[in-house]
């Protein structure tokens, strides 16, 4: 990863929108797919982001990170700055595993990425970043 190729993501605000279902919740919660897409990218076309990609995992589980392949692209994109935003609807899209969290936020920091979830108010290029990463430590920690 080059450092300019960063540096010009971070200046530019580059996006990737992460979205996915199982089955089960999108019958019972009803935010679909296309759903999730349309309010994302409003939001980033509000916000001044340009989308790189929307990444969809389609009928699969928030139970870990590692068994959804366009979570992991994402990921990937982001390790080689292709992104330094990702945009999800609900932070249960991206996981429900709070050691997951711990390792995404993680990673989040080492590549100057940031994750913003539109329903949940949780944007780690914000003051509330310290309080998400206190909360994943210390439930670890205790």
């Amino acid at each position: 990863m080059e450092s300019t190729e960063l540096e010009c993501n971070e200046k530019n605000n580059v996006a990737g929108i992460y979205i996915r279902v199982s089955t089960e919740d999108q019958a019972r919660e009803g935010f679909s797919l296309g759903e999730q897409k349309e309010k994302l990218e409003a939001l980033c076309k509000y916000k001044g982001y340009e989308v790189y990609k929307v990444y969809k995992d389609a009928g699969i589980s928030a139970k870990d990170i590692t068994h959804r392949p366009q979570f992991q692209q994402m990921l990937e994109d982001m390790k080689e700055g292709k992104i330094n935003y990702i945009v999800a609807y609900k932070l249960d899209r991206v996981t429900r595993s709070v050691k997951d969290l711990e390792t995404l936020i993680s990673t989040l920091e080492q590549y100057h990425c940031y994750l913003i979830c539109d329903r949940d108010d949780v944007n780690t290029s914000t003051a509330n970043r310290s309080l998400l990463c206190s909360y994943a430590n210390c439930t670890f920690t205790t």
